[in-house]
């Protein structure tokens, strides 16, 4: 049988008897990085008086997860198999929902425990009444797939909540000081982590205070919900279709993907999508 064990994002008080029980009761351990997790096991063995962890540990992330399952036959579950991220919630912006669909689809029994999730915690801390959300983990990192993304979780009429990275962070909220300098934002850095740090105020000013602080670490971005618009926007398939200058829709192309213009305008040419 599978169970989806979640893990402490931080503090290592927080695992459950139930998620110890199920790792150290595991014969198999699938988990994100072989590495983080022998640590894991090694510090809850220590801190909860358990024998250490006998569990053979193999490596099964977004990379190799479906490879995997087509290699491994479906007896491979017959022992009692542990999945772990990480940290945090497996299946959310982590690995993990390619096994429950394939025990699903293979009719196997699996569980999912409940535990730590730090878009829920953050989202819960940020304050903001509205409680109806949008979690869309990372942005794409550049270009308009990510300009477009952004406006649309903005003027969805719903709070948003982010993953991002210490390298893009003040990117974002120069992002959002241009595009709502006055929508209110809510920032964690590190949650229940010895150096956790949370902020919450409009993005203009958000902007000017990080720009001179440690950004180091992973961040979560809570946006509180504005006025719901509809956007107009125009996706490649629309662009492929319009009635213009070739060099023109290769531009326009060019700005959907990482594709030149000039790359756009020799496939415009041989292929004629016009």
């Amino acid at each position: 049988m599978l169970t989806l064990v979640p893990t402490p994002i931080g503090n290592l008080e927080d695992i459950s008897k139930r998620s110890l029980n199920a790792l150290f009761e595991a014969s198999t351990i699938l988990c994100e990085d072989t590495r983080v997790t022998k640590k894991l096991l090694t510090l809850l063995s220590e801190r909860n008086s358990l024998p250490p962890s006998s569990a053979k540990l193999i490596a099964i992330h977004s990379h190799n997860e479906r490879e995997f399952l087509d290699k491994n036959p479906k007896t491979f579950f017959d022992d009692n198999v542990v999945y772990v991220s990480d940290a945090g919630m497996p299946g959310i912006s982590d690995p993990g929902q390619f096994l429950v669909n394939y025990c699903l689809e293979k009719a196997l029994p699996y569980e999912v425990l409940p535990g730590a999730s730090a878009s829920l915690l953050a989202f819960v801390a940020s304050g903001f009444i509205n409680t109806e959300f949008l979690f869309a983990a990372f942005l794409a990192h550049k270009g308009s797939a990510r300009s477009t993304k952004l406006d649309e979780l903005l003027y969805s009429g719903y709070t948003v909540v982010l993953y991002e990275s210490p390298h893009r962070l003040l990117k974002l909220l120069q992002e959002l000081n241009d595009k709502e300098p006055h929508r209110r934002i809510y920032l964690a850095k590190e949650i229940s982590k010895k150096f956790e740090t949370r902020y919450r105020d409009e993005s203009s000013v958000l902007y000017e205070i990080l720009k001179n602080e440690n950004i180091r670490g992973e961040w979560v971005v809570v946006i509180e919900a504005g006025e719901k618009q509809n956007l107009l926007t125009l996706s490649q398939a629309d662009v492929l279709k319009l009635k213009l200058p070739l060099k023109d829709k290769a531009k326009l192309l060019a700005s959907f993907t990482q594709d030149s213009s000039k790359s756009w305008y020799q496939k415009l040419l041989n292929e004629d999508f016009n």
